[in-house]
């Protein structure tokens, strides 16, 4: 779907430009919000060629050039995806990432709610990385237990797949986690107190609730396979809830976020 300069598409177009072009509204939407967001997330899918690919590292060298754009007081965190490490990761493939663009899985503070990153091709096929998908294992089950000792306000997961798109039980599909896997996680997250999921790899609007756990399926800045448009998530956290809303490029950069969601931000 998307190819770089003057390489064909699987659509049979150029897309890339047109990609770039997004990516910079989108930060010169987020660097005119006041107050400045806590961070800036990429859900994964970086950049679309696969590891080994051709025009992987213009795209790389393209997308670092346009990030290096976003407000220096507006941290960026960006979560692999399969496009970035591989539908079936490998060693290598993990360790160009963390080298390219920092930790394949991490946790985070921001604002008094703990975030986990983490890399979702590992839950969906570690087949050809088994170390790395048991490390992450023993370092998330150490992150749950701290979430679940500490009794966070909020805990939040972060990343690429979606455990579910509308139903934990809905069929296996190449957009979501497998059944049994989806429904572990999603079980392991409720008993240490997560209650929000955001993830993107669908490039359509979608989610559920699975007992008192939101999983967020948010489109993209770029290639829509669905109706949404060219767009991005805001999220905003209260002692009470979590609240978030999807705004296309336009709407946020002419109008910016709505009073509700600004009389929200302006309370904390």
């Amino acid at each position: 779907m998307k190819a770089w300069s003057t390489g064909d598409s699987d659509s049979g177009g150029d897309e890339w430009e047109q990609e770039i072009r997004l990516t910079e509204q989108a930060i010169q939407a987020i660097n005119k919000l006041n107050p400045k967001p806590r961070f800036f997330v990429l859900c994964g899918d970086l950049i679309h060629a696969m590891p080994g690919a051709p025009w992987r590292k213009e795209q790389t060298e393209d997308l670092q050039r346009v990030l290096r754009c976003v407000d220096s007081d507006i941290p960026l965190v960006l979560v692999s995806g399969n496009h970035d490490v591989g539908n079936a990761p490998t060693p290598e493939s993990i360790a160009e990432f963390q080298q390219t663009w920092g930790d394949d899985y991490f946790s985070f503070w921001a604002g008094g709610v703990l975030f986990l990153v983490l890399n979702s091709q590992l839950l969906a096929d570690a087949s050809r990385c088994p170390a790395q998908k048991q490390a992450q294992d023993r370092w998330l089950e150490q992150q749950l237990d701290t979430a679940g000792q500490r009794r966070c306000q909020h805990a939040v997961v972060l990343q690429h797949i979606p455990l579910f798109l509308e139903s934990i039980d809905e069929d296996d599909d190449y957009f979501n986690l497998p059944r049994t896997v989806r429904k572990e996680m999603a079980d392991k997250f409720l008993k240490a107190g997560i209650r929000a999921v955001f993830s993107g790899h669908y490039h359509r609007n979608a989610g559920g609730t699975y007992k008192k756990l939101d999983m967020v399926v948010s489109s993209a800045l770029g290639c829509q396979l669905g109706k949404d448009t060219h767009g991005l998530r805001v999220v905003v956290v209260t002692a009470e809830k979590i609240i978030h809303r999807y705004y296309s490029l336009d709407e946020l950069s002419e109008r910016g976020i709505e009073d509700d969601l600004m009389d929200l931000v302006k309370k904390k």
